[in-house]
């Protein structure tokens, strides 16, 4: 089992005596994660515009790329990590990502039924022309 005292996000102090230890501070914690994101943004960029990697390739990079930004934020703004003190944090998260989920695959489960459904057949497309 994890030790809590070594599952602890960035910048999350229980004790006074862990901040005398010498404990980064919050703003060096939300400045590292601030600066982890900006790289990750410059690089999603660079990606997407270079002719270096691979053309289908870079979906994928991208997808990397954002799953990691993800990460970050969590980790170093939003403080959620597996001790025990935040299982109600990643509960919520985990649920939140699920309706996230739920909404974007109905959204295009919608979408693609509308696009059969409004697309005329070939055969209302050559009635007119055949007059």
């Amino acid at each position: 089992m994890t030790d809590p005292r070594h599952d602890r996000a960035p910048g999350d102090i229980s004790t006074l005596a862990e901040a005398e230890r010498g404990m980064p501070s919050d703003a060096l914690v939300y400045t590292s994660g601030f600066v982890l994101a900006v790289i990750l943004t410059a690089t999603s960029f660079w990606v997407a515009n270079t002719s270096l990697i691979w053309g289908p390739g870079i979906p994928l990079g991208l997808a990397v790329l954002a799953i990691a930004q993800m990460g970050i934020h969590l980790v170093f703004f939003l403080h959620i990590t597996t001790g025990p003190d935040n299982t109600n944090n990643v509960l919520a998260l985990a649920y939140g990502i699920l309706i996230v989920l739920l909404v974007v695959a109905g959204s295009l489960w919608i979408m693609a039924d509308l696009h059969d459904n409004m697309t005329p057949p070939a055969e209302f497309m050559n009635l007119h022309m055949q007059h």
